[in-house]
């Protein structure tokens, strides 16, 4: 179920920055320090999350922990997150339940509450340096689905749209999400960015069909594009963000 959980860990590609910590060739951004960032997903064997619900809420909490006051300035995640984003952008997504899930709720962190999906966004932690609560969950061999077909996308609202032809785990499927997150918050300006997080981060994924998609890869709409260290072939798009504010 895991997005980047190794020292050569997938990571999205934003072609239009000359310094992207998203390209896949090396550059100066593999001489710093590498962070990671930690996700945790609640996933009770009884009642486990529609999947659609969980890539949103993963998303979401991206956002969340990307805007959060906490995250800027003097605060207390802010040289982390300045660390994180200084050298290879790496999500790594885990699954937690009962007391596990408990303990990994008591760390410093922001759980984000879907329609059935639970997802805690920690600071940045070195790759390396993992907080035991954390380090034991496990990665993968959780499936998630969705038990109904989701809704359809809000066209008036920011929509990720997913390769249709490209089949992922749940929880790579998450970071994912994060990631296209992350490139649309990017692209926003001030008040653009304001306004989406006090609208509580409203967003779809949504999978459209081949010839749409081939549409929305030449739109000049974000793309994140893996590296091919997990799961699929390196440059596969993966996702398009897809905000308002950012169409042409």
């Amino acid at each position: 179920m895991s997005s980047n959980d190794l020292p050569a860990s997938e990571s999205p590609v934003a072609p239009a920055l000359t310094d992207s910590p998203f390209r896949t060739e090396p550059t100066v951004r593999d001489e710093a320090p590498q962070f990671v960032l930690p996700l945790v997903v609640h996933i009770e064997k009884t009642a486990p999350p529609a999947r659609t619900d969980a890539l949103r809420t993963a998303a979401r909490a991206v956002l969340t922990i990307l805007s959060d006051e906490r995250s800027h300035d003097e605060g207390e995640w802010a040289q982390l997150m300045r660390d994180w984003q200084d050298a290879r952008i790496r999500k790594v997504v885990r699954r937690a339940r009962g007391a596990e899930w408990r303990k990994a709720s008591a760390l410093p962190g922001i759980t984000v509450t879907g329609d059935s999906a639970e997802v805690r966004v920690f600071p940045p932690v070195p790759l390396d340096g993992w907080p035991k609560e954390l380090a034991r969950l496990q990665v993968s061999g959780t499936d998630l689905d969705d038990p109904e077909p989701p809704a359809a996308p809000d066209p008036a609202g920011p929509v990720l749209w997913l390769n249709p032809d490209v089949d992922m785990s749940a929880g790579k499927t998450m970071a994912q999400a994060g990631h296209g997150a992350q490139l649309a918050w990017w692209e926003l300006s001030e008040t653009e960015r304001k306004a989406w997080r006090e609208a509580g981060f409203p967003l779809s994924v949504a999978t459209p069909d081949p010839a749409r998609w081939r549409e929305l890869t030449v739109s000049g709409l974000p793309v994140v594009r893996d590296a091919g260290f997990t799961e699929i072939a390196p440059g596969s798009c993966t996702v398009v963000a897809d905000h308002p504010a950012l169409r042409r």
